[in-house]
């Protein structure tokens, strides 16, 4: 299934995408470190977030389709830039923490699945992903 999004430079080294299915809207902006103002997400920056959001997406649908409570994650993703020989993302790394009470088969399902994400798989080989998988057991009753 193809989505459209419609993309405009809106001056000042910003941009405009427009989701087509919905309408919804992401403004850009160049980061400080590239001539920008760095008053919104880079594109760089919308790589970090697309991995933070699709391993955490995807954890969330594989505990779903098993009928695994999935009651809550969160995630911090640090995005790194070199220059070798052209400005790049060098690494991402960080960690998502997901709350509940899981089985370690069911940790094991879901520590593959956050691991091969859509976001991760497409990303190029020269991309360095370090994200550990933290586990933040439920209060008991």
């Amino acid at each position: 299934m193809a989505v459209s999004i419609d993309f405009d430079y809106r001056g000042n080294l910003r941009t405009r995408a427009v989701h087509g299915p919905t309408g919804g809207e992401i403004i850009t902006d160049a980061p400080v470190d590239n001539h920008g103002k760095g008053e919104a997400f880079s594109p760089t920056d919308l790589v970090a977030a697309s991995l933070g959001t699709c391993i955490i997406t995807v954890m969330a649908i594989a505990a779903n389709k098993r009928g695994i409570e999935f009651p809550g994650a969160k995630a911090h993703i640090e995005k790194e830039m070199i220059s070798d020989p052209r400005r790049r993302i060098g690494r991402l790394h960080g960690w998502i923490e997901v709350e509940g009470s899981f089985t370690d088969s069911e940790r094991a399902l879901l520590e593959r699945v956050a691991h091969t994400c859509p976001v991760e798989e497409s990303l190029d080989s020269r991309v360095e992903v370090e994200i550990e998988i933290r586990w933040i057991d439920a209060p008991s009753d």
